[in-house]
Parts: structure tokens; sequence; C-alpha cells
């Protein structure tokens, strides 16, 4: 095998955590050991009812029974999450301040938003990657017809214009709606809405035609049958709804996107703690109890070291860039 070069994000993490060094070297080893001895939050960086936000609080909870302290949830939405991350890159870099980010926050937001509070590849170091799902494209059972994804397609052709409810601007929803839109030739317009909690009510009210959402925000309403699963953006069928076809199965090709996240910290943390809270969750991903959670959410839950974290953010960042420039998505 060749030798690679570090990526830039990598040199950052090496940097980082050589700073990380030197903060144990001078003392701060005593408070590595007995990491955490107090209460820890946990920012969720969207509203609560969210895939994000039940799957943290489900981590949470495993967390706090590991640790014997609180792992407390603390949501706070706004500018596509960016706000809730900021207040994590801006907290003491002790432990004690640990964000539940995302997709967006790695590698959507900076190619979205002209001015970002914080640097992904120099502010934040992830412990490790938590979960990763698919989006669904679903529609209202009361006002969509369609049953299958190409009768969607003919019906929204036929209707002329329809729309689509996403998260936010440039959220991997809103991104997949819009490649949706130009791969089939529907004119779709994006309606943005704060979270799942709000776009589904709208759907329901028949507002909304249509949504390429987390899989997890939408379980309980699709097997309630308030609403239909056309296809998942998974690679392959979704363990728990093995009946809906994958975005191929259903006539579009190479559609293939997951969401996914990470526990991440301010980059000044020290390794030690970094390192505690990664291993944490490589036990936590290994609980088959766990497992099903997770999949009865939507949701696969996952666990990596930080070099592995931070070298699938670069993939994704890759492909992410090019993927808003297309979308012609900005936001000031």
């Amino acid at each position: 095998m060749h030798t690679r070069r570090p990526s830039p994000s990598r040199r950052t993490f090496l940097t980082s955590a050589a700073a990380a060094g030197i903060l144990v070297a001078t003392g701060a080893r005593g408070a590595d050991d007995h990491w955490p001895d107090h209460p820890v939050r946990i920012i969720v960086p969207y509203p609560a009812g969210g895939s994000t936000d039940v799957l943290t609080r489900i981590l949470g909870e495993r967390l706090k029974d590991m640790f014997g302290q609180p792992f407390v949830i603390e949501n706070r939405a706004g500018a596509g999450g960016n706000i809730g991350i900021a207040a994590v890159t801006g907290s003491p870099p002790d432990g004690y301040t640990i964000g539940s980010a995302t997709i967006g926050h790695f590698a959507i937001n900076q190619f979205l938003y002209s001015k970002m509070p914080y640097n992904p590849e120099h502010d934040m170091i992830p412990a490790s990657l938590t979960w990763e799902l698919p989006n669904v494209l679903v529609v209202p059972s009361d006002h969509v017809p369609a049953k299958t994804l190409s009768e969607f397609l003919v019906w929204a052709k036929q209707a002329g214009r329809t729309n689509f409810g996403s998260p936010g601007v440039g959220t991997s929803p809103h991104l997949s709606g819009v490649m949706f839109a130009k791969r089939t030739g529907i004119d779709a317009v994006h309606v943005p809405f704060r979270g799942a909690a709000q776009t589904i009510p709208a759907m329901l009210a028949g507002d909304v035609t249509f949504a390429i959402d987390n899989l997890a925000s939408y379980v309980p309403v699709i097997q309630s049958g308030k609403m239909r699963a056309l296809a998942v953006t998974s690679a392959q069928r979704w363990p728990t709804m093995p009946d809906v076809p994958t975005m191929g199965e259903a006539g579009v090709s190479d559609f293939v996107v997951t969401s996914w996240a990470a526990f991440v910290l301010p980059a000044a943390t020290p390794r030690p703690i970094v390192d505690k809270l990664s291993v944490a969750q490589r036990q936590i991903a290994a609980d088959k109890t766990v497992q099903d959670r997770f999949l009865v959410a939507g949701a696969r839950v996952l666990s990596s070291t930080p070099e592995g974290a931070i070298a699938f953010a670069a993939k994704e960042r890759a492909m992410w860039k090019d993927v808003v420039a297309a979308s012609g998505a900005k936001v000031d």
C-alpha cells in the first residue's frame, strides 16, 4: 500500500491531540482520570422530538449507567444546528460539554453559510461516530393517492407543482429533495420547517406534499398508516421496513444518502477524555439491546475511533460540497 499524507482534518486532529498531551503533562492528568465526576451536558443542536434528539437520549441513558453521572440533554436549535455546536466549541475543554453533531455540522453547513460560528476542522474533536440512518420518501396517505414511487412521479407531474418539507435549508433532507426533483424532473418547491415535529403536522394537513426526511423521525407516523413510505435512501432495504424499496429499486438510480452523527468536544479537550467517550460509545454500540432500540427507531448505532470519524467526515465533506453547489442553496 502506498503511504498517504494525512488530510488537513487529520493533521488538525493530531495537532489538537498534541496540545492535549501538553495539558496532561502539565497537571491535568488527575482531572482526566476522574472524568466525569459531576453531571455532563450533551447539547442537541435541534428541537426536541426529532431523530437527533431521540437517538441522543438513548445514548445519554447508557452513558449515565456506565459512568454513574447524569448526562443531561440540552436542546439548542437554530441556524441549521450551528448555534448548538458553537455552544459546544465555545465551552471549556474539560469534557463536561459534548455535542451531538450531525452530517450538516461536519460536511454541509460550511458550504452553505456565508459566516460560520465555528470551524468544523479546527474547533471540535469527534470522539466517535454514533449512528447513521437513511432518509425516507414519505407522502401523507389522505392527500396523495400514490402507493409507489413511480405512481407518485406520475401524480406529481400531472399536478404541475408540488412542495416538500425539510428541517431547514441545507439539511440533508432539503438537499435530498433538491436532488430528487432534479433527477426526476418534477417541479417541487422547498418548504423549510424547524424540524420533523413541525413538518409532520403540515404534511398530515395536506399543506406539504412529500418529504425525504430522516427515517427515525417518521417511523411512528408510517406505522400508524397516516403516511406511506415510498422509498429509502440507504444502499440496501432497511431491516425494519423490508417492504419499502430503495431509491434504486424504485427507479431513481445513484441515490444513496445517509444522515450520520458523532459525539464532539471542544478541540483542546484532553485526549484521555476523548478516548474515554470513544471507548464508552464502542461498548454501547456492541450492546444488542441498544442495536435493537436503534433499529426500531429507524437508525443503526455506530462507533469509531476519533481518527476514523475524522476520515469519514473528510470523505463526506467532498461529496456534499458538490451537492450544495448544485442546489444553489445559500444562507447569509
